[in-house]
């Protein structure tokens, strides 16, 4: 099953290959799911239960704009975003791989935007790319099990860790939060996928390329900490609330481990990709081409 934030609204999501369309949740149900995506995450076992049970194909359906497309989980309570996640990551960026919880920030939610989108470059700074593998949380989770943990789950989604790297790694401490958290810098979607929809869910081709050229390629069967591992392991620390989104960490490949380094620039576009789940698209501008 996918679902999308479609111009606000909580929307199924038919068809394949740019021929997608929607079934809006609040009119196909009766009022009874929705309007928004969001109020979903609270009723999340009711609302998939009803989504596989009903016949929906009477349903009028809606064309999906991706212009209209927002994040998945547009207004979570928590965001949480994991560090240092592949060894190839970690090896790229000077560090040794952690044997227990990865490094864990924030992305602040004023940064999520949805998959097609211009992102404004902020003035000074050096904004790098990080595609990454993105959980939505389904239900309220205290202690799982790593082997309960895909129960827990709404969905899956792409993302981008967008990173200004000057403001992120200035001392005397890093501002991790701060310099991941620009206007735009959490892109998502297209839509959430659920786990059901995906071969193997612990085993998706993730990538990024600017104007063509890839810079990332992996598989999240390489991360350190699994999806079911990050959920039990957070989950043992604080409590994981409906709707609450996890970026899992990212592959080798970023501007900042390179030699020259290379960090995005006003004109490019970036695309990124997560297979069986969709793409985004993000194109750069300089800052003085978004004033009045």
């Amino acid at each position: 099953m996918r679902i999308a934030n479609h111009d606000g609204r909580a929307t199924l999501v038919t068809g394949d290959n740019g021929a997608e369309h929607g079934i809006d949740v609040a009119t196909a149900s009766g009022g009874r799911f929705g309007p928004d995506l969001h109020s979903l995450y609270d009723n999340w076992t009711a609302f998939i239960t009803w989504a596989a049970d009903s016949d929906i194909s009477d349903a009028e359906p809606v064309e999906i704009d991706r212009s209209l497309l927002g994040a998945p989980s547009p207004a979570p309570r928590q965001v949480f975003a994991v560090g240092l996640n592949y060894d190839s990551h970690a090896s790229e960026s000077g560090f040794d791989s952690p044997t227990h919880l990865p490094p864990v920030f924030t992305k602040y939610v004023s940064s999520f935007s949805g998959p097609d989108t211009t992102v404004t470059i902020p003035e000074g700074g050096s904004v790098d790319w990080e595609v990454e593998l993105v959980v939505v949380i389904g239900r309220e989770t205290r202690g799982v099990g790593a082997g309960d943990a895909w129960n827990h789950i709404a969905g899956l989604t792409v993302g981008q860790d967008i990173s200004e790297r000057v403001g992120q790694l200035r001392g005397p401490a890093p501002q991790f939060g701060l310099g991941k958290s620009h206007p735009g810098f959490s892109p998502q979607g297209p839509w959430l996928v659920t786990p059901d929809h995906l071969p193997d869910p612990d085993d998706l081709e993730l990538g990024c390329a600017i104007d063509g050229e890839g810079m990332q390629k992996g598989r999240t069967r390489d991360l350190i900490f699994p999806v079911p591992a990050l959920v039990a392991e957070l989950s043992r620390n604080v409590t994981l609330y409906p709707g609450d989104v996890i970026f899992t960490g990212t592959p080798a490949g970023v501007g900042a481990a390179r030699d020259p380094k290379r960090f995005l620039a006003p004109g490019e576009q970036l695309d990124s990709w997560i297979t069986g789940i969709g793409e985004l698209h993000q194109t750069f501008i300089a800052s003085h081409e978004d004033t009045p």
